[in-house]
């Protein structure tokens, strides 16, 4: 079943905990940059002890010593999702699960996951100025089988790709999905967008939704309405 992952893009502790205080029960949420950089790893702990799941949409890319202890510590946060970028390579991808297993509380690793390419990319992009040849989807499969044999759990893509990574690197081979609209919403900085339903029928584990909850006059409503479209 597809579950629902709310991007808490906002800038200040006051603003995300205003927020969170509309849900009455545990969400899975995504914690990026522009909050961590605001407000530091303490908001992490705080969400998570409001009983809150949490990716943690970090995306790293380095070296593989950088990145295995970079992970090692963002492990003992008890995060239950964490990210890189695939385009790192396979070794910096394993180092990264060494340091996972590391730094788990009580053997609890959280789910990691690579990101293919962004769902702001297009074929143009990813061909002029990046100087990847070849389709988006060629890239993204690529860089998923990359993503299964280094040994993570799934990868980062758009709903476009789902199908055919599940084809190729297994139905238990997770999928996470950014991109999602309301068929009425704005596309906004996205380029390769899905709705709800469409994720859900293209088999997606996981969607992110941001701006189509966090702007609506009723969040509330409006992350039910989008779980009860899944069910």
């Amino acid at each position: 079943m597809t579950q629902t992952i709310v991007a808490l893009d906002f800038s200040s502790r006051e603003e995300t905990l205003a927020f969170i205080s509309k849900f009455h029960q545990p969400i899975y949420v995504k914690i990026g940059m522009e909050l961590t950089y605001a407000c530091g790893l303490d908001i992490i702990k705080e969400i998570k002890k409001m009983g809150h799941k949490i990716f943690l949409d970090l995306k790293l890319h380095d070296i593989p010593n950088t990145v295995k202890g970079g992970m090692k510590n963002l492990a003992a946060l008890g995060v239950d999702i964490v990210n890189l970028h695939c385009a790192g390579g396979i070794n910096m991808m394993k180092a990264e699960m060494e340091g996972l297993r590391e730094g788990a509380i009580d053997g609890n690793v959280p789910l990691c996951i690579g990101v293919t390419q962004l769902t702001s990319t297009t074929k143009e992009i990813m061909n002029e100025e990046l100087l990847i040849e070849g389709e988006v989807l060629d890239c993204v499969l690529h860089y998923a089988l990359n993503a299964k044999k280094a040994g993570l759990d799934g990868v980062v893509c758009s709903v476009h790709e789902v199908q055919k990574i599940h084809e190729i690197c297994g139905k238990d081979f997770i999928t996470v999905t950014p991109g999602i609209r309301l068929r009425d919403d704005s596309a906004d900085d996205q380029k390769r967008i899905a709705t709800p339903l469409y994720a859900k029928e293209m088999g997606s584990d996981y969607i992110v939704v941001g701006r189509s909850i966090t702007r609506s006059a009723d969040p509330k409503k409006t992350y039910d309405e989008i779980e009860e479209m899944l069910r």
